[in-house]
This record gives structure tokens, sequence and C-alpha cells, in this order.
């Protein structure tokens, strides 16, 4: 199994600068009439006088109108001037949100070089079982952002659950065996140790002070194979409500691109500080740049009181499931009915204590029936860390009944 998930049905840097400008089209002042004389008709003098008497008024009227014409005209020329004038004079005023500004913005290859020893490779194995293949191990790839010099690193909670060993690779190269020091799903939030010192981590920065539109960067490890790639684009969205593994999250939203194995990696603001963890991306929406990160803020929280082992998110059995609701999702994991199935347990969790098996299809939990993650999230939201709750399951095509203790969601994870 590959515990990198490419989530579907959910709904780069360049910017771009247009110069305003403004035109103004005066309006063109009115011709005077064209006149065209006729030649005189010779007769005699008494229609000479009057020949002459037409032209004397021709003369004055053309003269009148040749005036107001003239008079017009500069006029004209005066408003023009005045206009002119006055613009000179307007000042515009725009608003522009507050980002960083051009002292505090590096360029993508200084904020490369700024993340990058920040941001590594986790990768992962699990256990997994079916009736056609028995037991085997399949591995999974994601990415994670170191927080502290001594080895605390954060990742999403779906890159490392089910993972019976965890493994993280620095950007130099260097590889060290990790332990899962907790997890919440609910917020999607894993925090991995390493023992390491010296490590460069990090610089948190603060995701509520975001803008759309603001330049970001994102490093992470696409395809599980590609570590240290840099992505940029902008924010396009603040507080996108996405469901990500029937959780609902508010996330952001960037164009910087995000492909399976990046999630858990870094998105990054132009200062190079951490912004966002990125968790998720569509893979069927048939839109271009819609990717998503966990705001910072909510991410560092939940790490901390994870690290700190204080509060709880929620009752967790210690185990990833898989809903099989049709044929060729039973074909993908070899079963034969529909249902709930456990698709990883966790080592050291209470489901394993229990033998809880990857395969087993859940019947009912405390007596009430369970067909799919959304009821078995709403028992468990009705207990609280340490309480047992009696579990049945089909293996084999027999009924299996186990008894789990509850943990807290980030529960630190014995090894």
């Amino acid at each position: 199994m590959n515990n990198e998930y490419d989530y579907s049905g959910l709904y780069n840097n360049s910017a771009n600068h247009a110069d305003a400008t403004q035109n103004v089209t005066e309006p063109l002042g009115q011709q005077p009439p064209v006149f065209t004389p006729q030649p005189p008709h010779k007769k005699g003098g008494t229609a000479k006088r009057v020949v002459a008497f037409a032209v004397a008024a021709v003369i004055c009227f053309g003269a009148g109108v040749g005036g107001g014409y003239l008079g017009s005209m500069l006029n004209a020329q005066n408003v023009i001037s005045e206009a002119t004038s006055a613009a000179k004079n307007q000042t515009t005023s725009v608003v522009v949100p507050t980002v960083a500004t051009d002292a505090d913005a590096l360029t993508v290859p200084e904020i490369s070089a700024k993340v990058k020893p920040s941001v590594v490779v986790v990768t992962t194995e699990s256990v997994q079982t079916n009736q056609y293949f028995g037991s085997y191990v399949t591995s999974g790839a994601g990415s994670g952002v170191i927080i502290s010099d001594d080895g605390y690193i954060i990742t999403n909670a779906h890159v490392i659950n089910g993972a019976s060993s965890v493994t993280v690779t620095l950007n130099s190269g260097d590889a060290h065996s990790a332990q899962i020091v907790g997890y919440d799903n609910e917020n999607d939030i894993a925090v991995l140790k390493i023992d390491a010192t010296g490590l460069a981590p990090a610089t948190i920065g603060d995701s509520s002070k975001l803008v759309v539109g603001e330049f970001s960067v994102a490093v992470g490890n696409p395809l599980g194979r590609l570590g240290g790639t840099v992505t940029d684009g902008i924010i396009s969205a603040l507080d996108r409500e996405v469901t990500v593994e029937e959780q609902t999250m508010t996330l952001l939203q960037t164009s910087a691109s995000i492909s399976p194995g990046s999630s858990g990696g870094g998105l990054f603001n132009a200062r190079g500080e951490l912004v966002g963890i990125t968790n998720a991306k569509p893979s069927s929406s048939g839109a271009e740049g819609l990717n998503f990160a966990i705001p910072i803020n909510t991410a560092y929280e939940v790490a901390q009181d994870i690290i700190n082992n204080k509060g709880t998110s929620g009752t967790v059995m210690g185990i990833s499931v898989v809903n099989v609701s049709d044929a060729q999702t039973a074909a993908q994991y070899g079963v034969s009915s529909p249902g709930l199935y456990i698709q990883a347990v966790t080592a050291g969790s209470g489901a394993e204590t229990a033998g809880l098996q990857v395969g087993d299809m859940f019947v009912a939990v405390d007596g009430q029936a369970v067909a799919t993650s959304e009821e078995l999230k709403s028992i468990l939201k009705e207990h609280e860390p340490g309480d047992v709750v009696e579990v049945q399951l089909v293996r084999e095509k027999k009924i299996v009944t186990a008894k789990v203790t509850l943990q807290e969601a980030f529960e630190t994870v014995a090894r």
C-alpha cells in the first residue's frame, strides 16, 4: 500500500502585471460651413446692385460664422488647458494588500537555497494481508518539514498511518530511522523524531497574514522519488472548506504544483517563511492549479500539542480503513463483499494489542452496526481515551470479537 493519497473529487512563479493607461478622447469642434460661390449672372444695373448686396450679406455672415468658430476654438483650447492642469494636480489612491516588500522578498533561487535544507523525504513500510497474497510489505512516500534543530519533523498523518517503519532522508542525503511521536487524524498532522542535532529548521511564518495573490513556493517529493522539487505559484484562496479522507478541513489553496509524494512538504512565502503544510491535490476535478495546504498556524499548534502531549483532538483505535462499495474497489483490495475494511494497523496501538488484522471487515462496535468510516468515527467520538470498546469483525468468513483500548489521536506511539 502506498500511504500517499491522491485525493479525488475535491473540487505557477509568474506574476502578471498590467499597467492601466487612461485614454482621454477630446471632442472635435464643429467644422465651419463651407460655401461654394456661384458665378455672377450678368444682367442690368439693378441686378448688379442685388448681387452686390448679396455678396455683402454673405461676407458679413461668413465673418460672423468665422468669428464664432474661432471663438469657440479658443474657448475649447482654454477648457482643454484647464482640464489638463486639473488632471496633473489630481492624485489617485490605490490600496495595495500588505505582503512582502521588495526589500523583504527573495528570488526563487534564494528561497530555494534557504528552505530546501528544512524539507525532508519520508518513506514508510507497512505490512498488508489479503486472502490471495497473504502478508506482504508495501512502501509509501511523502515529505516532511524540520521544525527543530534536534530532530522534530512535521508531516501529514495520512503519510504515516499504518506504517510499521519510517525513514527520513535529509536534503544532504543522510537517512535516519524515525519514531512516530504522535498524530492527529482530524487535522492530518503527524510529528516524527530522528536522532540528530544541528539541523536546519524552517522559519515559521504567520498564515493569518496571507492575502490572495501573494507569491508562494512549494517544496516536496513528487511521485515519491523526486525529493527537493521546487514549484511556484500564488495563494489562490484562503479558508477553503475541503473534504480530505472524509474529514472536512479549512485549507489554503495555491497554484504551486503539489503532486502525490509531496504531501507533508512545505508551502513558503516570498520571505522563505513556512506558511503551510501541503496535503491535498485533486486528480479528477478537470481543473488545473488546484492544490491545498494546511495553514501553518493550525499545523504548528497541533504539532506542539503532540510534542508536549497535552490536550486531545479525538480518540482512535490505531488503524486506517477503506470503504469498499463497488466491485472495482473490492477487486483492488482482494475482498468479495462491500463493507468497511482495515487497511493498516499502527504498530504499538490498541488495535494491534487487541489482535486486529489488515483485511478484517467491521460488523459492529459496541453493538452498533458499522459499514462506513463515518459510522465508526461517530461511535469513537462518544468515547474517551482509555475506554475499551468491543469490536465484531469478519475474518476468513468467521465472526471475530475483540476488545480494543482507545487512544488519544496523537498519543505517543510505543516502539
